[in-house]
């Protein structure tokens, strides 16, 4: 039995899909810094396109875009750096503090657990000793050591090594190119699509477009503005990781739920350690926790996260945490670059299906016979 013409589109549609899919996933490891830089472009591209107008608007000349896309790349590239420069001596500082306090807190900690587990019937019975030695031994190797250890880990791994050298140089080169031919790149991609179907798949990108672009824009108001809170919050409680533990939950609230936890985590660590832990200082950090981050906790959820992404959106924290799990297990790293722009268009194309359906004479007389 002939198939009918939309019968054959179908199946057209659904190969070109399932073929793109399989070359997603037999080539992730290639695809990693290309997919990285097409996330990037994505993110920067309307970024040299508003320079580019404020520079002709205020000077009058028409800078070169290659000049305007080489800065606007080392302005991302310095930023990174920044993050990294601000984290990693704070991190450094505290190993010292870390190693002198752990065996006491470990004490503190069993002491405090050990009657709580006897009330439920919970009997542990832990070698302190033994672990307080075998951690001590760890944090307390010297730098030889740990040389030696990577070295010996970078020859065992050398393969994995010289890979993510090569996607650090790949990375900025993939990203210029993309951000000086983005525009064209668009455009020999829409040739691609049959002329009768351009103007219905240009509403769609464009929806999809725009519903996405208002979620990462205003998601990144939210990461900033709670990179400063936290900062400035643990600051006043006087946390000596503030800064770097402040500016970490703030970005990590990109993650749902994740990022909050993890930061929450590292806050009540370094308060621990910072403050006395089980001497009297479990207290002030149980105050520092509830008052920052049960504060930081409520006005995202009700004030930031409604005002600046807004829940027109439609992508539910929970569809975000299923999305990057669901692609990163598929796809690995480019999974979890390409889940949220696949996954606003998935959604764009349920919503626009719905109508479709609803719209549709077997809804209508579905809906008119149950009724009946």
């Amino acid at each position: 039995m002939p198939l009918s013409t939309p019968a054959k589109n179908t199946l057209i549609w659904g190969a070109i899909v399932l073929v793109f899919v399989l070359a997603l996933w037999l080539l992730g490891p290639v695809l990693t810094p290309f997919a990285v830089a097409a996330v990037l472009a994505y993110v920067l591209g309307p970024v040299v396109e508003r320079l580019h107008r404020a520079v002709r608007r205020f000077t009058g000349l028409e800078f070169p875009r290659w000049l305007l896309v080489l800065l606007v790349e080392l302005l991302a590239l310095l930023l990174v750096l920044g993050l990294l420069l601000l984290l990693v001596p704070v991190l450094v500082r505290e190993w010292p503090l870390l190693r002198a306090q752990l065996p006491a807190l470990l004490d503190r900690l069993n002491v405090a657990v050990q009657p709580l587990l006897g009330q439920l019937g919970v009997t542990v019975s832990l070698d302190l000793a033994g672990l307080k030695a075998a951690l001590m031994k760890h944090l307390n190797g010297n730098l030889e050591d740990s040389m030696v250890s990577l070295l010996k880990s970078l020859q065992i791994g050398g393969s994995v090594a010289l890979t993510l050298l090569g996607h650090l140089v790949l990375i900025p080169v993939a990203l210029y190119y993309l951000l000086l031919d983005w525009k064209r790149l668009l455009r020999r991609l829409r040739d691609w699509v049959p002329p009768r179907l351009r103007a219905s798949c240009d509403s769609f990108l464009r929806e999809a477009d725009d519903m996405l672009g208002h979620y990462l824009r205003g998601q990144l108001l939210v990461m900033i503005v709670l990179a400063v809170y936290y900062s400035v919050g643990l600051s006043l409680f006087g946390l000596d990781l503030a800064l770097p533990i402040g500016v970490f939950t703030g970005l990590a609230v990109c993650i749902p739920y994740v990022g909050f936890g993890v930061g929450l985590l590292l806050a009540l660590l370094a308060g621990l350690l910072e403050f006395g832990g089980m001497d009297g200082g479990m207290g002030r950090v149980t105050l520092m926790l509830a008052v920052v981050y049960g504060l930081g906790q409520a006005v995202e959820s009700f004030y930031l996260t409604p005002r600046l992404v807004g829940e027109r959106i439609g992508l539910h924290p929970l569809a975000v945490i299923f999305a990057l799990l669901a692609f990163g297990q598929l796809f690995g790293f480019v999974g979890i670059l390409l889940a949220l722009p696949v996954s606003a268009i998935l959604l764009v194309a349920a919503r626009r299906l719905r109508r479709s359906y609803q719209g549709s004479s077997l809804y209508r007389d579905g809906s008119g016979t149950g009724e009946a």
